[in-house]
C-alpha cells in the first residue's frame, strides 16, 4: 500500500522523496528557498521554506523527513509571517542597490521579496560596506550582497572538492570568505564559477567584459571576429522565452552580426581540429604504452587543478590545447596573415559557457609575439546583455549561417558541449586513424550519461581501450587516488569540471537538472542535424592542415596547437632553490620573472622546470632560482644556465631548455 502525506489539505503519495520540501513540490506547491539545491547537502539556513506540522510545530521542510500520515501546511498566518520577517532580516543586511547589480531580474531575493509582498523593511541598513574583491579574472566577490545561505561554500567543497570558501567568524560578524580573508585570485580558485552559479544573490557574479568587446566593435581599425562554442546555441534562447535546449545557432549568428561582429565562426571547427590532435597523440601513447592514462585538456579548471593539486599527473594531460585557443592560435598566426592585416589589429572574441575560460585566455603560454591568442573571453550571460543592450528581438530573428572557413563542423566537434563528448568524438575518429579504415559505427552511447563518474570499455581497431568520464572535481579528485592505489586502469580520461560538462558552465543561464538535461538532449539532436559526423570528415579541417599545418601532431601543428603546462605549488615558485642539498657542483639556473619576461610566461616556464627536473631525479644537481632582468629582454623569457645566457624561451620551449640543462649537467 503506497504511503501518503496530506498537503495543504491534498494527498500525496511518498515515493522516495528524501524531505517534506520534495514532496510539496511534486505536489505543485512552489516552496521558496535560498540554500536548498537537489545535488548539494542539505543545509537548512535560509528558514524560508518553512512549514507547520498538524502539531503547531514549524520545521523546515528541506531539513525534516517526509513520513507517511504527515499533515503539513504550507502557508498558515505563523508560517507567512516567519518568512517575510526572515525576508526582512536578510534585506537589512543586504546591499540593496539593485538598479545597478548584474543580477537584478534574476536575484532569487529580490523575486521573494516581491512574491511575499515585502514593500519596506523595518531594520536599518548595514552600518559598513565591506570592499568588493575583483581581483579574479573570472569572478567578483561582493561581501555586501552574501546572504550566508552557504550555497557556494557547499558547492565548492562537495561539487569541486575544492573548498576555496567557508565560513568565518560568529554572530554578525559572521561572512563568507576564502581563508584569511585573502582575495580570489590569490587562493586556489580553479575559476570554474560554480559558486556563482548557485548563489542566489549578486555576492558573486561572472566578471563581465562586455564593455572590451563594444570598444572593439566600435573601433575601425580592429576586425572583430567571434567563435560559439557548442554548449551555448542551446542555452541562450531560454532567456528569450525559447524552449531550454533549443539550437538557436542561427539566430545567435544574425544578433551577433548585427552588434557588428565582422565574421561569426564555430568554435566546434577547432573541437574537430582537436580530436584530429588528441586523438593522434592518443593512439601514439597507447602504441608505445607511454603517459597513460591521456588525460583531456579542454577544461581549462580541470587543468590549474591538476597543476595545483596532482603536478604529478601533469605528464599524462594531452598537450593538446583547448579548441578555444586552438581556434585563437589558427586566427593569429594565420588567418589574420590571410585576411591580410596585422595580428594586432584582429581582435578574438570568444563566447563560452565557461568562466575559467577566461583564465585560460589570459594564460602567457597561449599568446603569439606578446599577444594573446583569444583577446576576450565573453559569457552566455553577458550575450545575453549584449543582445538586450542592441535592442535586439532575440525569438524573432532571422537564421542566419556562420562565416567560412571556421564555420563548418562535424557533430563530433558540436560534442564537446556534453560530458562524455570529447571521448565520443575522439572513439568517432580513433578507428579511422589507427587503421585508415571508415566505421560504420557513429554513436558511442556506453560514454553517454548523467552519473558524475562513469567507466566504458570499448574496441579501437582490435584493442580494447578503458574509459572513464568524469565531471566534478571532488569526483575527479576521487578517481586520481583511484589510480595511485592501483584500484584504477584506463587509456584515456576524459574531465570536465562543471556537472554535465560545459552544459552546465558558470557562464550558462541559470542551471539545474532538468535545464542541463534539455541542453544535452539539444547537443544530440544538434549533432544529428550534421551532414558529417566524423571529426576527420570534415574537408575545412583538411585544407588547414593542407595550408598551414602539415599534418596531425606535426612540428607547425604542435607549434600552434599545443602547449605546456607547469605545477603550481607554491614550494616550485618565486626566488625559492629547488636543490634539496646545495653543493658546489649543482648547475645554477636562472629564469627571470621581471615583468617583460612575465608577460612572457616566465613563471610558467619555471615551473614546468621545477617539476621536469623533481621528475627527473635531477633537482639534487640544478639550483634553480628565479631573478630579475638580466637587461636582455627580446622577444621571450631570458633563462640563464650556467654561463649561457638563452633568449626567446617560453613555456612551450620547455623541453629545449631542459635538454639544455640536462646537455651542460653531461658535460
Amino acid at each position: 500500500m503506497a504511503q501518503t502525506m496530506v498537503i495543504d489539505g491534498k494527498s500525496v503519495e511518498i515515493n522516495g522523496e528524501r524531505n517534506i520540501l520534495e514532496v510539496c513540490r511534486k505536489a505543485g506547491i512552489e516552496l521558496p528557498t535560498f540554500c536548498y539545491h537537489s545535488e548539494l547537502s542539505v543545509y537548512g539556513a535560509c528558514r524560508m521554506c518553512l512549514v507547520e506540522l498538524e502539531n503547531g510545530q514549524i520545521v523546515a521542510g528541506c531539513s525534516t523527513p517526509a513520513e507517511a500520515g504527515q499533515v503539513v501546511k504550507t502557508t498558515t498566518p505563523r508560517v507567512q509571517k516567519i518568512r517575510k520577517m526572515a525576508l526582512e532580516l536578510l534585506l537589512a543586511n543586504h546591499d540593496r542597490d539593485c538598479t545597478t547589480c548584474e543580477k537584478s531580474g534574476m536575484c532569487k531575493l529580490q523575486d521573494l521579496a516581491q512574491r511575499f509582498g515585502v514593500r519596506e523593511v523595518r531594520f536599518g541598513q548595514r552600518d559598513k560596506k565591506v570592499d568588493i574583491d575583483d581581483s579574479s579574472l573570472a569572478l567578483i566577490r561582493d561581501p555586501n550582497k552574501c546572504i550566508l545561505c552557504g550555497d557556494c561554500v557547499r558547492m565548492c567543497e562537495e561539487v569541486q572538492g575544492i573548498g576555496v570558501l567557508d565560513f568565518a567568524h560568529r554572530g554578525s560578524d559572521m561572512t563568507v570568505t576564502p581563508a584569511f580573508n585573502k582575495p580570489m585570485a590569490e587562493v586556489d580558485c580553479v575559476n570554474c564559477g560554480q559558486c556563482a552559479a548557485v548563489c542566489p544573490t549578486g555576492a558573486l557574479i561572472v566578471k563581465s567584459q562586455t564593455n572590451e568587446v563594444w570598444q572593439a566593435l566600435h573601433d575601425p581599425t580592429k576586425t572583430v571576429i567571434v567563435q560559439v562554442a557548442p554548449a551555448v546555441r542551446v542555452a541562450v534562447g531560454e532567456v528569450f522565452g525559447l524552449e531550454a535546449g533549443q539550437n538557436t545557432i542561427g539566430k545567435l549568428t544574425q544578433a551577433l552580426r548585427q552588434m557588428g561582429f565582422d565574421k561569426v565562426f564555430d568554435t566546434s571547427f577547432a573541437a574537430d581540429l582537436t580530436v584530429m590532435e588528441e586523438g593522434t597523440e592518443f593512439l601514439e601513447r597507447l602504441q608505445k604504452g607511454e603517459h597513460l592514462p591521456q588525460f583531456t585538456s579542454c577544461c581549462p579548471a580541470w587543468v590549474k587543478y591538476t597543476e595545483q593539486y596532482h603536478p604529478e599527473f601533469l605528464g599524462n594531460l594531452s598537450t593538446c590545447r583547448s579548441p578555444q585557443q586552438m581556434f585563437g592560435s589558427l586566427a593569429k598566426k594565420y588567418y589574420a596573415e590571410e585576411l591580410e592585416i596585422d595580428p594586432k589589429d584582429l581582435v578574438v572574441v570568444s563566447l563560452m559557457p565557461c568562466t575559467a575560460k577566461k583564465f585560460e585566455a589570459a594564460r602567457p603560454e597561449l599568446s603569439t609575439d606578446g599577444m594573446p591568442d583569444v583577446d576576450v573571453v565573453i559569457t552566455t550571460q553577458e550575450v545575453v546583455r549584449m543582445i538586450r543592450e542592441a535592442g535586439l528581438d532575440y525569438a524573432n530573428l532571422e537564421d542566419d549561417s556562420l562565416d567560412m572557413p571556421f564555420g563548418f563542423t562535424s557533430g563530433g566537434g558540436i560534442l564537446f558541449g556534453v560530458t562524455g563528448g570529447v571521448s565520443e568524438a575522439v572513439l568517432r575518429a580513433a578507428h579511422y586513424l589507427l587503421l585508415d579504415e571508415e566505421l560504420d559505427q557513429v554513436n558511442f552511447t556506453e560514454v553517454r550519461g548523467t552519473e558524475g563518474l562513469r567507466a566504458a570499455e570499448v574496441d579501437v581497431g582490435g584493442q580494447k581501450v578503458k574509459l572513464a568520464i568524469v565531471f566534478g572535481l571532488a569526483n575527479a579528485k576521487r578517481l586520481l587516488q583511484q589510480i595511485k592505489d592501483g584500484e584504477a586502469e584506463y587509456h584515456i580520461i576524459e574531465v570536465m569540471a562543471c556537472p554535465g560538462g560545459c552544459v552546465g558552465g558558470a557562464g550558462q543561464p541559470a542551471t539545474n537538472p532538468e535545464v542541463r538535461s534539455a541542453r544535452t538532449q539539444g547537443i544530440y539532436t544538434a549533432d544529428k542535424a550534421q551532414q558529417l559526423r566524423k571529426s576527420y570528415q570534415n574537408p575545412l579541417i583538411d585544407n588547414v592542415y593542407e595550408k598551414w599545418l602539415d599534418a596531425p601532431n606535426s612540428e607547425k601543428a604542435h607549434d600552434a596547437l599545443h602547449t605546456t603546462y607547469g605545477a603550481r605549488r607554491r614550494i616550485l615558485g618565486e626566488g625559492i632553490s629547488l636543490g634539496d642539498n646545495h653543493t658546489a657542483k649543482q648547475l645554477e639556473v636562472s629564469v627571470c620573472v621581471g615583468t617583460g619576461c612575465y608577460l612572457k610566461g616566465a613563471y610558467d616556464l619555471l615551473h614546468n622546470l621545477g617539476y621536469r627536473l623533481q621528475e627527473a631525479k635531477l633537482n639534487q644537481r640544478v639550483d634553480l632560482k628565479a631573478t630579475f632582468c638580466f637587461e636582455n629582454c627580446g622577444g621571450g623569457v631570458n633563462v640563464k644556465i650556467g654561463d649561457t645566457l638563452y633568449s626567446g624561451m617560453s613555456p612551450a620551449k620547455t623541453d629545449a631548455v631542459f635538454g639544455k640543462i640536462v646537455d651542460e649537467l653531461e658535460k
